[in-house]
Parts: C-alpha cells; sequence; structure tokens
C-alpha cells in the first residue's frame, strides 16, 4: 500500500500542484486513497520531497527535480531566514512553509553534528549532542548558505 501511495504521490507532485500537506491528502482522497495529514507528513520525509517555486507559488518537487545535491543548497539559500543557537539546539527560522522542505535538505547532508530535527511551518529545531556541536552546524550551514 505505501509502495502505491508513494508512487501516486510522485505522479501528483510532478503535476507541480501540490503546495501544502493538505493539498496532497485532498488529491489522494480524491484518486481513492485516504491517508491522515501525519501520513502525509512522513511520506513527504521519506520521500525527501522539496519546495520549489513554481508559477509564482510554493510546491513540492521531487529531489532529483531540483537537478543534483545542488538543490538542496538552492532551497536552503532562499528560504532560510535566521539561525540562532539555544543550548543544544539550532533554531533556524524560514519562509513561511518552507521548514519541512529546508529540514529535508538538512538531513540530506548527514552532519555528523545533527542529532535529529522537528520541523514546524517556519521553525525548524535541530538538536545537537552538545552547545558546542549546535555552533559547529550552525556554521556549517551559514558556510553553505553563504558559497
Amino acid at each position: 500500500m505505501k509502495e502505491k501511495r508513494q508512487k501516486l504521490i510522485r505522479d501528483l507532485v510532478s503535476e507541480g500542484l501540490i503546495g501544502t500537506q493538505e493539498e496532497l491528502v485532498d488529491a489522494l482522497a480524491t484518486r481513492g486513497v485516504r491517508v491522515t495529514q501525519a501520513t502525509a507528513s512522513r511520506d513527504v520525509r521519506e520521500m525527501g520531497l522539496i519546495k520549489r517555486m513554481r508559477g509564482g507559488r510554493s510546491v513540492y518537487a521531487l529531489p532529483e527535480a531540483a537537478g543534483s545535491d545542488n538543490g538542496f543548497v538552492r532551497v536552503m539559500q532562499e528560504a532560510i531566514l535566521q539561525m540562532q543557537p539555544a543550548g543544544n539546539l539550532l533554531v533556524i527560522r524560514t519562509v513561511t512553509g518552507m521548514a519541512m522542505a529546508v529540514a529535508a535538505a538538512i538531513d540530506s547532508l548527514q552532519l555528523p553534528e545533527l542529532v535529529g530535527d522537528i520541523a514546524g511551518d517556519d521553525t525548524i529545531f535541530c538538536a545537537a549532542r552538545s552547545a558546542a556541536e549546535a555552533g559547529i552546524l550552525q556554521r556549517k550551514l551559514q558556510e553553505m548558505i553563504e558559497a
């Protein structure tokens, strides 16, 4: 079931019309696949979907549609507004609706300082093992987005 659902999600995302998880849930429902928002969120993360601008609107895209790993860096460059360490956390503020895409991009980097992250709509909490590692994580990400 999961493979069939994710294939359908790939097809829907390829059309470039899905901009939110709610739209994804609705589009799947119209095609006979009922899922919760939590399942859609999990699929988005597992599939590594990113956000990109299309027709003046932010929509989900397949990672390979970004062209390369540089697509992840581009997502971070366009979406990250601010980063601030808070103890062993790095709090990242993004453009509204882009936190999940940025978190997926950060996850794809497999940085050793990152234990895990949680993304909302415009905020990401990145957990490091220590405050020092949170600072290292911030510097690495800053270098990438300034390149």
